[in-house]
């Protein structure tokens, strides 16, 4: 797949890559069909990955990590991708919950909690989707009340990856339902905490090996010194973060794309259909040739992203193009390559019918396509 150079990319990643291939060859794709079936993976893979320095590996070595670049959890959700692996939940651990943590909460809290993410003795949940509020984090109605040193949080959250496993979830909450956007506030809270249950592990269309709970919150109590940044910081908080945890979604939806067609390379060199193989059909030939080159393109993109995090200049408006637009060439590739199966696409035994089931997901989560359109329209119409 690859056919031109990636200069985003030094030797010392492309060794970690090394590394990381062969950890997802030994403890991911042997039980990620078991883990499909169990709804979620197993606790062991997240020891083993902290044990090889996969998780949170921008996290200061003062807090167990590498003090690495972006660069390097990139190489580990592209890989994961490429393995057509959908579980475990590691980019939202890493990439997304832990930047709440690393850039926003207090030394105590950054102490108390990132060795324990690093190493995979803690998981970590983001709490943010709501039954009545998905991507518009202003609706968002769980609360939390000041009583003191204390917060009282209620409430409910939905489609949250990691919540059968989380020891910790990074919270929204309201603390001034009166201020809206402002009115929102970022709060560890412990699941073994009084008063927090998980709901049932949500049965998905795709993302099988992923498990999504639903939270509730009845008058749980936090300290104070869990909440992360200041009252009413949370909106704030949220869009800094929202840039790279969509780049993030980019950059799996690449390895997956390269994941689909080279598994349908492979397979249309040996299904025969009318005395030859399919991939001598020039049909088949240009369709793979085109989406090949769109898969390539968009690794351009996205590579060109990834360094602008690096250097903190990627704006939400180019993470939001990325996103929609990778996302919508994965779920592109899924159907289009499926089609090449014939009847066995539609079979489970099949890797292509998994990634095609996985791949309707990145129009969805992340912030829906449509939701990516607005927000680059209204910086294109101001």
């Amino acid at each position: 797949m690859q056919t031109i150079p990636r200069p985003v990319y030094g030797e010392e990643h492309e060794m970690y890559r090394d590394a990381v291939r062969r950890f997802i060859a030994a403890e991911v794709t042997p039980h990620h069909r078991q883990w499909e079936e169990d709804g979620v993976v197993s606790r062991e893979v997240w020891r083993k990955a902290g044990a090889s320095g996969f998780l949170c590996s921008n996290a200061p070595e003062e807090f167990g990590g590498a003090g690495a670049d972006y660069k390097y959890n990139a190489v580990f959700t592209e890989e994961l991708g490429f393995a057509g692996a959908t579980g475990p939940g590691f980019a939202v651990h890493s990439d997304m919950a832990a930047n709440y943590i690393l850039n926003f909460a207090s030394d105590e809290l950054k102490h108390k909690w990132l060795p324990k993410m690093v190493n995979g003795e803690c998981i970590v949940a983001l709490g943010l989707s709501e039954p009545g509020a998905g991507s518009d984090l202003k609706a968002i109605k769980t609360s939390a009340v000041r009583d003191g040193d204390e917060y009282v949080i209620n409430g409910q959250k939905t489609y949250i990856s990691n919540g059968q496993l989380a020891d910790i979830v990074v919270l929204a909450c309201k603390t001034d339902p009166a201020a809206g956007a402002r009115g929102m506030t970022f709060i560890i809270v412990e699941t073994d905490r009084p008063g927090f249950a998980r709901g049932r592990n949500l049965e998905k269309l795709g993302l099988l090996a992923q498990d999504t709970s639903e939270l509730f919150f009845s008058d749980v109590r936090v300290p104070v010194t869990n909440r992360i940044g200041e009252e009413g910081q949370g909106m704030a908080i949220a869009v800094h973060n929202l840039a790279e945890e969509r780049l993030s979604i980019a950059v799996h939806a690449v390895g997956m794309c390269k994941f689909m067609l080279d598994e349908t390379i492979a397979y249309t060199k040996d299904r025969m259909i009318f005395g030859k193989a399919v991939a001598e059909f020039q049909n088949t030939r240009f369709k793979i040739a085109e989406m090949a080159a769109q898969t390539q393109a968009m690794q351009v993109f996205v590579d060109r992203c990834v360094e602008l995090a690096c250097t903190r200049d990627l704006d939400i408006e180019t993470a939001a193009m990325a996103k929609m637009l990778v996302g919508e060439l994965q779920w592109k590739i899924a159907d289009e390559c499926l089609q090449f199966y014939g009847g066995a696409g539609y079979m489970l035994e099949y890797p292509i019918a998994h990634a095609f089931i996985d791949s309707r997901i990145r129009k969805i989560a992340g912030g829906s396509s449509e939701v990516m359109r607005e927000i680059i329209s209204r910086k294109l119409f101001r």
